[in-house]
């Protein structure tokens, strides 16, 4: 069912019924991206590649996952309330080892964003429903990175929490949808939105992982064809601050550069969120003034994605 479910009662909405939306419409990006990629491949393609024979499947099986994720949101909001429908979306693959590498990044902001949304969350029985999504998400991603990249798959105690989930949503899937394509029924996605100025990095001259020095660029949306630029305050001190596990660390910012360096201490696992605040760790929504930028630790070779 790809259309909007109108609402079918009248009344207050559901606690967590905007939540559920937000995420409605994040997994709509999602599953398209999955059901892409099966329509553009078959199993040959991967095994060409040296990957194993249950490439092919495994992705299927994901795809699979992700629409049962779209079931379980829809079934979620309350019938008080609407229930987007898909838009039309691009993801900018042109071959399977392209796709395999956005994979990671899709992968990781579901986990990263999952754990923001968890916070955000009235209802225990929501906050359950979003571990036992994330735990799904992390098995996607385990899986890659063993069958798809040999690697290591472990991030260290804890992968990367993030409080101001709508921000990844913002910056990451909202930025597949193709501008105008959503149904004019939907709900603002994501809701609330800073609508904060984007950033990539300049690919040249950092490698993106910790004790890298990294310059900052400003990117445009394509959700809303905008390029957006900080405002910053003369004689006011902003900072980088580094998400990685549960902590953070917080980093001088030169205004006139875009420069910061990324903290050595940091593990060169999982994922590192970088935003830009005014305020040291980014305490709250409103200190952000630019960002998140994910920051992919592994696999290297899908690293640069984040610069683009």
């Amino acid at each position: 069912m790809t259309a909007p479910i109108s609402a079918t009662t009248t009344g207050p909405a559901g606690e967590d019924d905007i939540l559920f939306q937000n995420l409605l419409s994040a997994e709509w990006a999602v599953y398209n991206f999955y059901q892409q990629g099966v329509e553009a491949f078959n199993q040959s393609v991967f095994t060409d590649l040296g990957l194993p024979n249950t490439t092919y499947q495994r992705i299927i099986e994901i795809r699979d996952n992700e629409a049962g994720h779209l079931r379980i949101f829809q079934d979620s909001i309350s019938s008080s309330s609407i229930k987007p429908g898909a838009c039309r979306y691009e993801y900018s693959f042109t071959n399977a080892m392209e796709f395999l590498a956005l994979q990671n990044i899709i992968e990781v902001s579901s986990m990263a964003f999952l754990t923001g949304l968890a916070q955000q969350a009235k209802e225990l029985s929501t906050m359950g429903a979003l571990v036992a999504i994330g735990e799904t998400e992390t098995r996607h991603e385990v899986w890659a990175l063993i069958d798809v990249w040999g690697l290591d798959p472990f991030a260290g105690p804890a992968d990367t929490s993030f409080a101001y989930a709508n921000q990844i949503l913002y910056i990451t899937l909202a930025d597949f949808i193709i501008a105008g394509s959503c149904p004019r029924q939907n709900p603002p996605y994501p809701y609330p939105s800073q609508k904060l100025p984007q950033l990539s990095y300049n690919a040249s001259t950092s490698t993106g992982h910790p004790g890298s020095p990294i310059t900052f660029v400003y990117k445009e949306n394509r959700y809303n064809n905008e390029t957006l630029v900080p405002d910053y305050e003369a004689g006011k001190s902003y900072y980088a601050v580094f998400f990685h596990g549960v902590s953070n660390i917080t980093m001088p910012f030169d205004t006139k550069t875009n420069s910061s360096t990324i903290p050595a201490a940091i593990d060169s696992l999982g994922i590192i969120l970088v935003v830009i605040a005014d305020e040291p760790g980014a305490p709250t929504l409103d200190s952000v003034v630019a960002g998140p930028l994910i920051l992919l630790q592994q696999p290297a070779s899908a690293t640069n994605l984040t610069a683009a």
